[in-house]
Order: C-alpha cells, then structure tokens, then sequence
C-alpha cells in the first residue's frame, strides 16, 4: 500500500465527502421517478460509512453520482475538496481516474485481459509512469492475495478472486475514497466475508476512506463506523456503530 494511503486518516479536509441537497430524478415516458429526495451525507477521512436500503432506494445512484458516472439534477458533491456535481466532463474524467476508486457487483474486468493486464490499463488511464506500471499492479494484487494469480484472465478466476483484482484495480491511482457498490452481491457467504474483511483491511490498517453501499445491514455494522439507511430517495436513519 502507497504512503498516500498510509496517511489519509491525516487528510487536512474536516470532510472528504460530502453531499447537500442531493436530487436525481428519472423519466420513463411521461412518469417521473424522484431516485434522489434531497440527500445530505458527510463523510470524514478515514471513515467506513455503509448505505443500506431495499432496492429501488436510491444507493447506486447516490454512488454513481459521487463516483462522476452521472450527474445530479440538483445539490451539491464535494469530493476531496473538488466540487464534482457541476464538473466540466474532463474534469469528472480526472476524478474517476483520480480521486475514486470503485468496485462494482459484477466486477467489470475486461475478460480478454489477465489480472495484471486490468491492473495495469488503470494505471495507464492515471498517467502512471509507464516503467513502474508493471510493478505497481503486482504489488496492488499481491497485497490483496492473489500473488499466484497475476497472469490469469478473470474466466479463469473465482468470484473472489475476481473481486480481489477489482479492489486492486481500483486502488491502482491511490484514490482518496473507495466507491463498493453491493461488491459481495454476485459472492456466496463464505466469499462476501472475506471481501468484506479485505475492504476493513484497507480501511483500519491503511486508513482509507470507504463508502459502501449494500443489502446486508448485519453485514456493514460489523465494519463500519457508521450506516445510513436510505429510503424512497431519502435518508431516514443514521446508526453511530463505532467511532
């Protein structure tokens, strides 16, 4: 892990997140779907915050929102001190690049490309130097424990494992908040665990700052600071687990 990571739970920013009066609606013909009712979430460096809620509550598209994938109808984004919801798309692509890192459900490695490879093209895409690209993919899945695995395609990996490459691949640019939307969701019991302790990991040893969005409210209090309970595109309940 970078020093960058090392360090962030030092970050000089109160908030490294932080959302206001969030909106998002959708239209599908002549209906109006309000997926975002005003959200106001904070998130401080270091923190492990999990957003739980049925589906259809509004969480991957509050993590979408955050992550630049799409933008807000109204409210503000702030993300490492860099307002994002009214960002010039250039600058939304240096945030996805930069400043997130995000896991997904289903995974979303290039099945054509080995560990090391889906590693590396991020790198690429954060204008990593070339010559130590290379190494530094290496060492990003060897910490998440596929040391062995570096040359295999994601066909020829488990669930797990294919996760694990997509945690590294979004450490890859050192980002200042990791994005996990549902990342046990596709994963039996036994493997969301050990998912879920590799992103506590990262978290308690490493001090980075993780939202996690998920079905699984027994699951997320066991390792966040805080869970947040989203519904109908509002949040109703913040739960203090640990400081």
């Amino acid at each position: 892990m970078s020093s960058r990571a090392r360090v962030r739970r030092e970050h000089p920013l109160e908030h490294i997140l932080e959302t206001r009066s969030l909106t998002k609606t959708y239209h599908r013909g002549t209906t109006e779907i309000r997926v975002l009712d005003g959200v106001d979430i904070a998130v401080a460096p270091g923190e492990f915050v999990s957003i739980v809620g049925r589906s259809g509550s509004g969480k991957s598209t509050l993590l979408n929102l955050i992550g630049g994938l799409d933008t807000p109808d109204g409210g503000s984004i702030t993300v490492d001190g860099h307002e994002v919801a009214s960002a010039h798309p250039k600058a939304l692509a240096l945030h996805r690049r930069r400043t997130v890192g995000m896991v997904f459900q289903s995974f979303n490695l290039i099945t054509t490309r080995t560990a090391l490879e889906n590693v590396t093209l991020a790198l690429a895409f954060g204008e990593f130097p070339r010559a130590k690209r290379r190494e530094r993919a290496t060492s990003l899945l060897t910490s998440v424990g596929l040391a062995e695995r570096v040359d295999h395609r994601p066909g020829e990996l488990s669930g797990g494992e294919a996760q694990r490459v997509a945690v590294a691949r979004a450490l890859a640019n050192d980002p200042a908040i990791l994005l996990a939307d549902e990342p046990t969701g596709n994963l039996d019991s036994a493997t969301s665990a050990e998912i879920i302790a590799l992103l506590r990991e990262l978290n308690r040893d490493h001090g980075l700052t993780v939202l996690m969005v998920t079905h699984d409210h027994e699951g997320a209090r066991e390792v966040s600071n805080r869970v947040l309970t989203l519904l109908d595109g509002r949040v109703v309940d913040e739960e203090v687990v640990r400081s």
